[in-house]
């Protein structure tokens, strides 16, 4: 089995550290790309792969320059966030080609973030539409100054998300009252990644604040458990 890098990715991310917890990705039913959130660490991410569990699953962190995917909230115009923004997508884009390049296809990956690491999950797959095994965003979503225009994609200026998610599963978890993340992003995020045809679980939880929850927790391991119980 190869060693994953970063090394060919451009921009502030690129040959940053990756860690690896769970399964050998050569034995692996299932992987799934952790995203840590602002001032975290791909390290941080261990806790969180042992609450999701699984014998079956290859997990794959990868580390932020400075620990930050992007230097601005994930709600201001996307020319503030650059070049990092384009840097970390090109992070995740590129691990997901890499995985598929050892065999484990998109249906049998998960991308999987909190806060911070959940905006860049949400947009990675909304900029790459495929039929992943799943996206998990704990505490975010996609990423871009609102649109006035209702009913549009939740960003400051046209941007396209061609193609679909094909029934991709997504589960998005927040409070109601995050200071970081607005629920009406959420709900934006729902509608536009259902619109790519993925198949939302929305959960929005009274009063929470800006963490994972036990619920939250639990529907990510039926997630993983229906991607593994799928490679039969």
């Amino acid at each position: 089995m190869s060693t994953l890098t970063t090394r060919t990715v451009g921009g502030p991310h690129g040959g940053q550290p990756l860690q690896t917890f769970g399964a050998s990705r050569a034995d692996a039913a299932a992987a799934v790309i952790l995203l840590h959130g602002r001032g975290a660490s791909a390290q941080s991410m261990h806790p969180l792969a042992e609450a999701l569990g699984t014998n079956d699953v290859a997990y794959v962190a990868p580390q932020a320059a400075n620990h930050t995917w992007y230097p601005q909230s994930f709600l201001a115009p996307l020319e503030a966030n650059q070049p990092w923004l384009d840097s970390a997508l090109a992070v995740v884009h590129h691990l997901i080609d890499a995985l598929q390049d050892e065999g484990i296809g998109p249906e049998r990956i998960v991308l999987l973030g909190f806060s911070q690491g959940a905006c860049l999950a949400t947009e990675a797959a909304a900029r790459k539409p495929q039929r992943y095994g799943g996206v998990v965003g704990f505490s975010g979503g996609l990423i871009g100054a609102a649109d006035k225009e209702e009913g549009t994609p939740p960003h400051d200026k046209v941007l396209s998300y061609d193609g679909s998610l094909d029934g991709t599963p997504v589960l998005l978890g927040c409070s109601d009252v995050d200071a970081h993340i607005p629920v009406e992003r959420v709900h934006q995020t729902a509608d536009a990644l259902e619109q790519l045809g993925a198949a939302v679980d929305e959960r929005i939880y009274p009063g929470m604040g800006h963490t994972i929850n036990d619920d939250e927790l639990s529907a990510a391991r039926d997630l993983l458990q229906g991607v593994i119980s799928q490679q039969g």
